[in-house]
């Protein structure tokens, strides 16, 4: 870093160029304690996606905690595997459909 760069130097600029998989989120339906009983929950999660051809499916507690996916963001996926959740915004600024 140049010595004669104050806090209102500006930090160096980058370009995102990932592939990678993602669905918009309709809904999502968490796994918590219910006022139907006694019933064991595991902090998991259904995604339900936006595009209809695509069925609802389950994520673990861990996506959940460490995540927290909101309804309107996406579940991404990176080439490596990784998943993750992005706001519209910033998802939809950075990415385009191939």
């Amino acid at each position: 870093m140049d010595d004669n760069c104050t806090a209102q130097c500006e930090m160096p600029r980058y370009v995102c160029h990932k592939e990678v998989h993602a669905l918009k989120i309709e809904r999502i339906e968490f796994d918590i304690a219910k006022e139907d009983g006694d019933r064991e929950t595991d902090g998991s999660a259904t995604i339900f996606p936006a595009e209809k051809s695509y069925a609802p499916f389950k994520v673990g507690h861990e996506y959940v905690r460490k995540h927290n996916p909101k309804a309107g963001g996406y579940y991404v996926v990176y080439a490596d595997g990784y998943e993750s959740w992005s706001p519209a915004d910033a998802f939809e600024s950075g990415y385009t459909l191939m």
